[in-house]
């Protein structure tokens, strides 16, 4: 790995430069944006009981929103002061007050009338709770009571038979690193976090290309850099600190290029509220935009080196990196000869980019001397999104755009604590520091001091299909324990995900607020724990950031809505050891944050330097400031790989549209406005292009049903700039489209676009006594990675 160290915050360009403005009229009055600051101010007044707190949150805190990494109110980017609306978004979490008592004991079906958006600001979970079979409402439990029963459960199953899941909503890597041991410890492998419905390709992609599953740049190395692409990624919707970063970066020189089916407003026109500049005039951040058909990534990749290999048959080394190439990778025979067999009218229908377009883009990157690649879920939530990641690596590899100042492969994560997860070894396939094979097995073990079950776990996908298995399956799952998340609304087909939730014996929901699926039934109980904030977790905690930064977060006294009965959620892990296996509970025992970081330095070597964070501000940047830096790779032969992978076939009939799903004003699937700010769109609208209405005679509006065999979407339709034949949903509203079982072979992520017809409303519903629209079912295989 790179010895070259981050050099830490830099200072802004501090010169207006007007040529990147959007409007002289100051604050784009009359124009569709974000009200930032009308925001901030709603924020205050939503915490105001709790201010205080609130204000040490955000000034000694790791942000719990985005993985940019803020550390108060400071970043290792740039000097001064940063502050998101994701952020301000996410704060109300960690001020509230309880739920009050005539909510929590409610009658269920009083409850489920309410949204997760309405349950989330009802307040946090008071203390432990239990819901049994036929009972109306949840009652109170104490923490003995409740883990008892967990434990006596656990006990009775084979270890096949429970699994764990973890979300990302804060956890922290100590929380994370326990949670794994603990559940090896119990004899489960079936753990599993939020990354795999997010980035898991990302990692898979990048290990066999690169062999490493992280971001190899910094955000500073978009500063100046020739290009910045950005593949399928909203990064100012997402995390919207980084515009900030984009506008210093187009200041130094840097193209900003954004590869999308729609042309995200955000991405092309924001006001920047932390900037001065910006916060008058608005910054056009995108350069260009080249709107590609969803999954047509793949083609649009094999185009640009099309072009490339035929620069390079009329002049040798005007497109290609040689020297690079010579030293550094293996496999470019095989890839030149699998990219030249390719059609131009294969690359420009799958893409749905014309071929002026393609060269265009790929002469651009033949004379930058230096990009970073940066994407988001657009290319990880396919079914073939491991093939469309290290598509973008051969580009990145072809260049040699890796290992140096300036460029590099940046998956862009949405989440400030998923990349730890991964990292510490919440997850069917990792163990700290290297995969489940055997040698690192061997490792773990002496480390630990306890035998690890050899069985392979199942990916949370796997696992939910598991609970409908017949009773006497040996991997029929009977009790999920799990820490945050909602597989109702981040799952596809959610009446599926519900049947199954409740056909649980035992569920537990270890969180910090109620959401729709903790209220679904369960055959024997619901167990409902409330955890603590990661500001509340004693002796403080970790993140790890996108640009593989570790940074620690103090305990934050001060909290007048304190959850009296709150735990850590590492507590919680250990307390339910001691129950499960008290005989040998002291090989997984922890008395304090310290006492894990020490153990993470030693069971992952790349987190060495972890066990040094004790104070609010302690970083550290694992792998120093590029990896792969001079381009060695830590592959077995110290080269990346080429990895020559096929266009996909979607499977589109004429007359049909294929539909993804994107993300609102919302974090992961927490909704915090029924209108996105940047579109005016509403949550059921249907984005489409005003050209494919008009020959389906459809008005913007007007009542659209979206369908396919798996299920149907009512909404309206509203136009918008995307790529002719493709369709845009709201997710989580959107996943009724979307069918169970459909895995990437490599990584398990759910494929989140799927084929589907448009019809006008009146139309579909006249019909629909006559023609019944045909429920497919899919008896195939799980292709569950291996």
């Amino acid at each position: 790995m790179g010895e070259t160290k981050h050099q830490g915050p830099i200072k802004a360009t501090k010169t207006p430069q007007p040529k990147h403005w959007v409007s002289p009229i100051p604050f784009g009055l009359g124009k569709v944006k974000p009200h930032h600051f009308r925001d901030t101010m709603k924020v205050a007044w939503d915490n105001k009981d709790n201010i205080g707190y609130a204000t040490r949150i955000l000034t000694q805190g790791v942000c719990d929103g985005c993985a940019l990494g803020v550390s108060g109110l400071q970043d290792q980017t740039l000097k001064g002061p940063h502050m998101c609306t994701t952020r301000m978004n996410v704060l109300r979490l960690n001020t509230m007050p309880a739920l009050k008592e005539e909510v929590v004991h409610a009658d269920i079906d009083e409850l489920r009338k309410y949204s997760s958006t309405d349950l989330r600001k009802l307040g946090r979970i008071p203390y432990p709770l239990i819901r049994r079979k036929g009972e109306r409402k949840f009652s109170r439990l104490t923490w003995d009571e409740a883990m008892e029963i967990i434990a006596n459960k656990m006990k009775q199953l084979d270890p096949k038979q429970y699994a764990f899941y973890l979300t990302s909503r804060g956890i922290t890597n100590e929380s994370y690193y326990v949670a794994g041991k603990v559940a090896r410890f119990l004899g489960t492998n079936n753990i599993d976090n939020a990354s795999r419905i997010c980035h898991s390709p990302s990692k898979t992609a990048l290990k066999r290309s690169i062999g490493v599953g992280a971001s190899t740049a910094n955000y500073q190395d978009w500063f100046g850099t020739d290009v910045l692409l950005f593949w399928g990624s909203v990064a100012s919707n997402a995390s919207p600190v980084s515009t900030k970063y984009m506008l210093e970066a187009k200041k130094r020189g840097t193209k900003i290029i954004v590869v999308n089916p729609y042309s995200e407003p955000a991405m092309d026109k924001y006001w920047i509220p932390s900037n001065m500049e910006s916060a008058l005039f608005g910054t056009k951040l995108a350069d260009d935009f080249y709107q590609v058909n969803i999954g047509g990534d793949i083609a649009f990749m094999h185009g640009i080196m099309k072009h490339w290999f035929e620069m390079e048959d009329r002049h040798y080394g005007s497109a290609i990196n040689h020297e690079f190439v010579q030293q550094h990778v293996n496999g470019y025979e095989d890839l030149v000869n699998h990219v030249k067999q390719q059609s131009w009218d294969d690359i420009i229908k799958s893409s749905g980019i014309s071929k002026e377009r393609i060269i265009e883009l790929a002469e651009l990157l033949a004379k930058s001397k230096n990009a970073v690649f940066a994407w988001a879920l657009g290319l990880t939530m396919h079914s073939f999104a491991t093939d469309n990641i290290s598509q973008v690596a051969n580009l990145a590899l072809l260049r040699g755009y890796l290992g140096r100042k300036n460029s590099g492969l940046m998956p862009f994560r949405g989440h400030s604590s998923v990349q730890g997860s991964g990292e510490m070894g919440a997850d069917p396939f990792v163990l700290p520091g290297s995969g489940f094979d055997e040698e690192n097995a061997k490792r773990m073990e002496q480390i630990w001091g306890f035998e690890l079950p050899k069985w392979q776990g199942d990916i949370v996908g796997v696992t939910l299909e598991n609970i409908v298995l017949p009773d006497d399956h040996e991997r029929k799952i009977k009790l999920y324990y799990l820490s945050g998340g909602n597989f109702l609304e981040t799952m596809p087909d959610p009446d599926f995900v519900e049947k199954a939730l409740s056909e649980l014996d035992i569920r537990v929901h270890q969180d910090i607020i109620l959401n729709t699926s903790t209220l679904v039934d369960a055959k024997e109980a619901v167990i409902v724990l409330p955890a603590k904030t990661r500001y509340e977790q004693e002796g403080g905690g970790t993140s790890t950031s996108t640009e593989r930064m570790v940074y620690f977060s103090p305990q934050i006294e001060g909290n007048k809505n304190e959850i009296e009965e709150a735990r850590a959620e590492w507590k919680i892990y250990i307390d339910l050891a001691k129950r499960v296996k008290p005989e040998t509970a002291h090989l997984v025992e922890f008395t304090s944050g310290q006492e894990i970081r020490d153990e993470i330095a030693i069971a992952n070597r790349d987190y060495d330097g972890i066990q040094h964070l004790k104070k609010q501000g302690d970083v550290f940047q694992w792998g120093g400031a590029w990896l792969c830096e001079g381009g060695v790779c830590p592959t077995s032969d110290g080269k990346g790989n080429l990895i020559s992978v096929e266009i996909p076939e979607l499977g589109k009939k004429e007359g049909q549209f294929v539909v993804t799903s994107r993300r609102g004003k919302q974090f992961n699937s927490m909704v915090y406005k029924e209108t996105d700010p940047f579109n005016g769109a509403d949550r059921y609208d249907v984005l489409m292009n005003a050209e494919d209405a008009k020959q389906l005679s459809i008005a913007e509006g007007e009542g659209i049903v979206v369908y396919n065999g798996f299920g149907v979407f009512q909404g309206r339709a509203k136009f918008v700039d995307i790529a002719r034949g493709n369709l845009e949903v709201h997710f989580p509203e959107g996943n009724f489209l979307l069918p169970r079982g459909r895995y990437e072979k490599f990584a398990g992520i759910p494929d989140y676009n799927i084929t589907v017809t448009v019809e006008k409303a009146d139309r579909y519903n006249a019909r629909k006594d006559i023609q019944y629209v045909e429920k497919q079912i899919d008896d195939l295989e799980v292709n569950a990675p291996l």
